[in-house]
């Protein structure tokens, strides 16, 4: 007995290390865990028992290996099926989703809705929070945080959107208060019972994150994530495995490379910005399409690229925004130098429509592209903007799993 205890005691330091190896997927195994942990089996055992009674993760002690294989089958870990969540939300230029997000980046329950997002962010907050605990009543599960993703640099640590260009909110807009206020007023609370803080950040910082984690951008040391959702583009960088957000949470804008000098005017006064000249509704112009309200410009810029790619019109609009979105590339290889580059949104289409052309690009443009060329990939993660703002709330668990648990 005081062998065990002692082997607790000396583990629980390693509860946040062991439960992120387990989340991130790079711990399927109990042997594995105490190879990355650098423990003794035992002392594995202990710690992997211990996240299994915080109903986080569950030990299944059935043979992993093949009929024959030499020496004691490894216990396999996952997910606990029915444990704790997190509230996610994203607000965009034509509407909101919320989620519930389990470890592992498991969307576990989604909830779309679609409405004019208000010069009051207050007005979408409020529903997006509420769609969000409606899922948390219906699942029954306890809830770890709430994370919300918006389309802007969030400054921190006020938590406020300061350019909320594609919605109409006003610059400085208190979306981490907003959105607190809005749990609590929804009585969403932690598994201690304590109101929930609702946490905010850009939806391209947090697609990037849960890339990283969970996606196309596994394994990478220095990982560039250039996306472009239902209006603009963004852009984040990953170093070892923590965001790149600069100073006070503003770093990355890469939407506001110039691509095109003879461009149109663009939002934040300069012109031919990658902002306006590779988003969906760049391509809908480009293309000869008026843009409908029927859905939204992301699915129709989709849409029109998977269904009528053998329309000269439609290919022509592909070629020119792959080469702007490729010159932006190229800019931003010679100056991060990124182990890989991930692409998001219709950029992940256009990439899939010929990556060829992007990639040559990129190496044309880039002063080692030719000599030692940057992968460039899909991300591959759906709604990876929700599941980043989920690993805000899941952050404060894989820290301290005790005490975010309020377990003794």
């Amino acid at each position: 007995m005081t062998q065990t205890r002692t082997r607790l005691e000396r583990g629980r330091s390693a509860l946040g290390p062991a439960l992120e190896l387990v989340h991130t997927g790079r711990a399927p195994t109990r042997a594995v865990l105490t190879a990355e942990l650098g423990v003794t089996r035992a002392t594995a055992g202990a710690v992997a028992a211990e996240l299994e009674a915080l109903g986080l993760i569950q030990v299944d002690s059935r043979p992993l290996g093949s009929a024959g294989a030499q020496g004691r089958p490894s216990h396999r870990l996952g997910i606990a099926p029915r444990g704790p969540v997190a509230l996610a939300a994203q607000v965009h230029a034509d509407g909101f989703r919320a989620a519930l997000v389990g470890l592992g980046g498991q969307l576990v329950a989604t909830a779309p809705g679609c409405m004019t997002v208000p010069a009051d962010p207050a007005h979408v907050i409020d529903a997006v929070v509420e769609a969000g605990a409606e899922l948390l009543r219906e699942s029954g599960r306890r809830c770890v945080g709430a994370g919300l993703a918006v389309p802007s640099a969030v400054a921190e640590p006020e938590g406020t959107a300061l350019n909320p260009l594609h919605v109409a909110w006003p610059a400085g807009a208190p979306v981490h208060e907003l959105f607190t206020r809005g749990l609590a007023a929804a009585g969403v609370t932690n598994p201690v019972g304590e109101p929930v803080e609702g946490l905010a950040g850009n939806d391209v910082n947090l697609a990037a994150l849960a890339e990283h984690r969970h996606g196309a951008g596994r394994g990478s040391a220095h990982l560039l994530c250039v996306a472009t959702g239902h209006r603009g583009v963004g852009g984040a960088l990953v170093l070892d495995g923590r965001l790149h957000t600069g100073s006070a949470g503003l770093a990355l804008e890469v939407g506001h490379l110039t691509v095109n000098p003879e461009g149109r005017p663009c939002h934040c006064g300069s012109r031919g910005c990658l902002d306006i000249e590779a988003d969906p509704l760049a391509f809908l112009t480009a293309a000869g399409r008026d843009p409908g309200p029927e859905v939204s410009l992301l699915q129709q810029a989709r849409e029109l690229l998977r269904d009528e790619y053998a329309d000269p019109s439609v290919r022509a609009a592909s070629d020119l925004l792959i080469d702007r979105l490729g010159l932006g590339l190229a800019g931003l290889v010679n100056i991060l130098n990124p182990d890989r580059i991930i692409l998001g949104g219709l950029h992940r289409e256009l990439l899939e429509a010929d990556p060829e052309r992007l990639r040559s690009v990129v190496a044309e443009r880039s002063l080692w592209g030719r000599s030692g060329g940057v992968p460039i990939l899909p991300c591959t993660l759906d709604h990876n903007s929700l599941v980043g703002a989920a690993e805000l709330a899941w952050q404060r668990v894989l820290d301290d799993p005790l005490a975010a648990l309020g377990a003794v």
